[in-house]
């Protein structure tokens, strides 16, 4: 009888979770809210009761081998969530102890951005490739680095937060880590909102996002904007694709890697932010790495490569 495995995709927003075969068919999915969850076991009851209704409709328990999990600040050592700036629960969450309690199944867990890596390396656009970044850009920036085929952990678990590097010196704050200047404060979809309304408050420049009330401004109005033409929102997605291009080159230097993937909801605005991203990025190379890195966006399903991502730690 065949057997199949959960995938769980904790994000800053809504987590995904699906079902999944040993062929990385995504069966059956769902979604619910994470930060409508400031209790921790809340949100693992809402979990088990929405994932338990995909599981039964499978077979049930015993066709489960068990639950991968990719979270913010996910260690795959410990098995807990650490100091997640973007997730409503503090400190140290020790999540695979009270999903196992909970769901009586086998729970591995890992950071959200390693198990896209993992999902892009088994079924996507790092298939065959031994080095590679991926970068996600979605409500944080999260990354996952393969070397030699392997991804990297660090002694302690935690190794790929590029989303955390300082890339401007006393720059923006962060307010979940409220260090100055990390990428995420920048080249996230909160970092584009954040440009536009620096833009938008520091120049009389024409612009339809005057039109939009400032707490409705978002990412996905910023980029409708560049779409019609407006140039305000336009210079953001430039200084955006300046910031994670010089940001690139440096991850580039570190590792040598075949290719850098992009996956996540900003990758939508297409060479409104690739274009910059690559000509600065080849622009902050030394020569020896000068167009040999290929910055590629991932073509799996945003709803289905994180899942599949994590539903793989339990494969291995």
């Amino acid at each position: 009888m065949d057997s199949f495995v959960a995938g769980v995709d904790i994000g800053g927003t809504g987590t995904k979770f699906g079902i999944v075969d040993n062929l990385g068919n995504v069966l059956l999915s769902d979604t619910m809210s994470t930060k409508g969850h400031a209790d921790i076991n809340a949100y693992i009851n809402e979990l088990h009761d929405k994932l338990m209704i995909l599981i039964d409709k499978v077979g049930g328990v015993g066709r489960i081998k068990g639950i991968g999990v990719g979270a913010p600040n996910g260690n795959v050592y410990t098995g807990t969530i650490e100091y997640a700036p973007n997730l409503p629960w503090r400190g140290i969450i020790p999540l695979t102890k009270l999903m196992q309690d909970k769901f009586k199944l086998p729970v591995r867990l890992t950071n959200d951005a390693n198990a896209a890596a993992v999902g892009e390396m088994t079924y996507g656009a790092a298939k065959g490739m031994k080095d590679f970044i991926l970068i996600t850009l979605g409500t944080g920036v999260g990354s996952g680095i393969v070397a030699n085929g392997e991804l990297i952990y660090g002694h302690d678990g935690m190794a790929g937060e590029l989303g955390h590097t300082i890339i401007i010196p006393d720059g923006r704050i962060h307010p979940g880590t409220l260090k100055k200047g990390s990428l995420e404060s920048y080249a996230s979809a909160t970092g584009v909102v954040i440009s536009a309304l620096e833009i938008l408050n520091n120049t009389d420049k024409p612009s339809s996002l005057r039109n939009i009330p400032i707490d409705k401004i978002d990412s996905k109005a910023v980029f409708e904007a560049a779409t019609a033409g407006d140039e305000v929102a336009k210079e953001v997605f430039e200084y955006t694709g300046r910031i994670l291009g010089i940001s690139l080159a440096n991850f580039v230097m570190f590792s040598s890697p075949e290719a850098i993937i992009l996956f996540g909801g900003l990758t939508k605005a297409g060479d409104l932010i690739l274009k910059p991203t690559r000509e600065h990025m080849e622009a902050n190379l030394i020569e020896v790495f000068q167009n040999k890195i290929k910055i590629l966006v991932s073509h799996l399903k945003e709803s289905d490569a994180a899942i599949l991502g994590a539903s793989a730690l339990m494969w291995e």
